[in-house]
C-alpha cells in the first residue's frame, strides 16, 4: 500500500505573484517566531514554537510557480525521534486559472505510519486550511 504524503490544498482570488509573497511570510501566518529568509533559493529561515524548532533551507524558489523547503535540522520534543523531519521537504505549487490562484502544500515525508504523523497533519491543517488561508483570502493569519 503505498503512503501518501501530507497534503493540501487552498484557493484564493488573488494573483501568484501575491500567493508566493504570502507564503514567504512566514511570520504572517505560521510562526511568529520566525529568523531568516524565505523567498529566494539559498535562503535559511527557523521556525520556534517553545521548544520545538525547525530550520529550513530553500532549495528551489520559482516566482509565482513553486518554492521547496527542506528540513536541514529540528528539535520536536514531543516525538521519541525529535528529528523526525530533517531531510523531508514542504513542496509549494501555485497554479491560476481566471481569477483564481490554488496553492498546493506537500510535506514530502510526512506519511501515516510515522510518529508525528498524526498531530503534525493536524498541526499542518491549522495552519493551512486555516491560518494561510484566512491571509490569503483578505483577512488576517493566525500565527501561533
Amino acid at each position: 500500500m503505498e503512503q501518501k504524503n501530507y497534503h493540501s490544498s487552498i484557493t484564493a482570488k488573488i494573483s501568484p505573484k501575491e500567493a508566493f509573497h504570502s507564503i514567504a511570510m512566514v511570520d504572517a501566518w505560521w510562526a511568529i517566531n520566525f529568523n531568516g529568509d524565505a523567498t529566494n533559493t539559498g535562503d535559511t529561515f527557523t521556525v520556534q514554537f517553545g521548544d520545538t524548532k525547525v530550520a529550513f533551507e530553500i532549495t528551489e524558489a520559482i516566482p509565482e510557480k513553486k518554492i521547496v523547503w527542506k528540513v536541514t535540522d529540528c528539535y520536536l520534543p514531543f516525538l521519541q525521534d525529535k528529528t523526525e523531519w530533517n531531510g523531508t521537504s514542504v513542496d509549494w505549487e501555485i497554479s491560476s486559472e481566471n481569477d483564481t490562484t490554488r496553492i498546493d502544500m506537500t510535506h514530502i515525508g510526512l506519511v501515516p505510519g510515522i510518529e508525528c504523523y498524526e498531530a503534525c497533519n493536524s498541526g499542518w491543517n491549522g495552519h493551512i486550511l486555516g491560518s494561510l488561508n484566512n491571509l490569503l483570502n483578505g483577512g488576517q493569519g493566525q500565527p501561533k
